[in-house]
């Protein structure tokens, strides 16, 4: 089996460089021609995993069209052949790519990183009797004018995706259509059972649209690969390639299809600039895949699935040692191969992190929100983490509304116990601070002033203070100096001197009660007031 891959990158870069550098693995190269005279190029060095970096010799010009001939290797890290006898039909050979992470470069000379996104035009030449499929949408297929006994397929992508989106499987195929929008593709011996599992994907889609935004691929496709495939499934566009382990005859595992389609806004169309990043777009996908499973199947479904994802990830971080830095949520993979690194980590850790947000600031409907509007801010970009949280921040500066705050009452506390009254303010003071009205509203609600638990008041104040709100000067004022515990005294007396309106009063109060304080408790909070002795 053979294939013709033409690449055109005419008006998809501008060169401002002398050298063109792209990724390959283990390919042979054997011309290039920029704006069709040759050129020259050569190898770098080798890198364990990475490969073997192309460089191009360009000519100063503003566009350049580059085009390279090349074979990739029968041992290429992205492709796997089959022969008919490992296939269902036992007649004809199968392929299948997956170039996910970083693999791409062993089919064709690319810039095999998530940072870089491209679109792409495909033609690929196969024996008759076979059908290929891309990531992309078909365009049809003719004759090969070359050879009677092949035929060629065409295929073009027009949303710019990174390269490990690049997915390419010829097989005897066929396929059966399940939805407006959806062919579900398999070996004979497997496509009815095939498009009975997958039956629901149409009604996954449209819930995926409520939630996320529009589905800006065209296509929607299934395709059941051999049972060596590697992963559950992978969200390659219009064609996600799933394991055929899914096909249990109840529908049972389809939450790995809901998953798939929410790749399709959290991956394909908002991506992680670098492997580092991987929780951007797996954690969100998770996010939003039980999110489509709470639509379809109830809340308690969903809830059902996180604890299950908590378990998971726990496993994980027993398995792989809760020291190790690959259980970081942004781990450092500086010379470390992302498919070594790959976990459930990303999953779990990035969707615990979401629902926990999710609960925090306002529920599912006011969460979803933020995401649908993170999808819309950062479509069609790569991002970085740092992204994301300034986006989360900006999002969220004003969370409450003051009509909103009617919506409180006593009864919100009253079954907490005090361990979780001072865990809720503690929460509190990790964010932001509050504006003073919604401190204000808190007081009138949960009269926490009128609280006598050390540990809350405590708490309270701090909040108080950092929203800026004057009224509750006196009252951090009198618990900072009418006992002497460090662990008060210290971070009321440093927020009151944080707060311009009473700096100079927190200092005179101070030096007030400064001979009754226990040396050391003078000595520090003395130093954090600038009034060393």
């Amino acid at each position: 089996m053979s294939a013709m891959l033409i690449i055109t990158l005419s008006n998809k870069y501008v060169i401002f460089a002398s050298l063109q550098v792209l990724d390959t693995k283990d390919l042979q190269v054997f011309k290039v021609t920029v704006n069709g005279q040759d050129a020259k190029f050569v190898f770098g060095e080798k890198h364990s995993f990475k490969g073997t970096p192309l460089e191009i010799t360009l000519p100063f010009e503003l566009k350049a069209i580059v085009e390279i001939s090349f074979e990739s290797s029968p041992k290429s890290s992205a492709l796997q052949w089959f022969t008919p006898e490992q296939t269902s039909g036992k007649k004809h050979p199968f392929l299948f790519s997956q170039c996910q992470a970083t693999h791409c470069r062993a089919i064709l000379p690319c810039q095999d990183t998530p940072a870089v996104k491209l679109t792409y035009y495909a033609e690929i030449s196969v024996p008759k009797e076979l059908v290929a499929l891309m990531s992309a949408n078909r365009d049809g297929e003719m004759p090969d004018p070359e050879d009677s006994s092949r035929k060629i397929y065409c295929f073009s992508q027009n949303v710019p995706i990174p390269c490990y989106l690049i997915a390419l499987v010829v097989g005897a195929l066929e396929s059966r259509k399940i939805g407006p929008r959806t062919l579900v593709w398999a070996e004979k011996e497997l496509v009815d059972k095939s498009a009975y599992e997958f039956a629901e994907a149409e009604a996954m889609l449209k819930t995926a649209e409520d939630l996320a935004g529009p589905y800006v691929w065209g296509q929607y496709d299934l395709l059941v690969l051999p049972p060596s495939f590697p992963y559950g499934g992978m969200e390659n566009p219009c064609l996600t390639f799933v394991t055929p382990t899914l096909l249990v005859s109840d529908r049972s595992l389809s939450n790995v299809i809901a998953h798939e389609i929410s790749h399709s806004w959290t991956g394909n169309l908002v991506t992680n600039k670098t492997w580092e990043h991987f929780w951007l777009n797996e954690g969100h996908t998770v996010y939003l895949e039980r999110r489509i499973g709470g639509r379809l199947f109830g809340e308690q479904f969903r809830h059902f699935q996180a604890l299950g994802g908590w378990r998971e990830l726990q496993n994980t971080i027993n398995t792989l040692g809760d020291k190790n830095p690959v259980t970081n949520l942004v781990p450092n993979l500086s010379e470390v191969d992302p498919d070594v690194a790959y976990s459930s980590v990303p999953y779990e850790k990035g969707f615990a992190l979401l629902f926990y947000l999710e609960q925090l600031l306002g529920g599912p409907d006011v969460f979803i929100g933020f995401l649908k509007a993170y999808i819309q801010q950062f479509a069609y970009k790569s991002i970085v983490t740092e992204d994301w949280k300034k986006f989360l921040y900006s999002y969220f500066k004003d969370k409450a509304k003051e009509s909103d705050l009617g919506s409180f009452s006593s009864a919100d506390l009253k079954e907490m116990s005090s361990h979780q009254l001072i865990e809720f303010l503690a929460l509190l003071l990790l964010e932001a601070p509050l504006p003073v009205s919604h401190v204000q509203r808190m007081q009138q609600v949960y009269d926490f002033n009128a609280i006598n638990n050390s540990e809350i008041r405590f708490r309270w104040l701090r909040l108080c203070i950092k929203s800026k709100w004057e009224e509750a000067i006196p009252l951090a004022l009198k618990m900072a100096t009418d006992q002497g515990r460090l662990k008060f005294t210290r971070p009321l007396f440093r927020d009151l001197y944080g707060f311009d309106k009473c700096r100079d009063l927190a200092v005179k109060t101070f030096l007030e009660h400064r001979a009754s304080m226990h040396p050391v408790t003078s000595m520090l909070v003395g130093k954090d007031l600038k009034q060393d002795q």
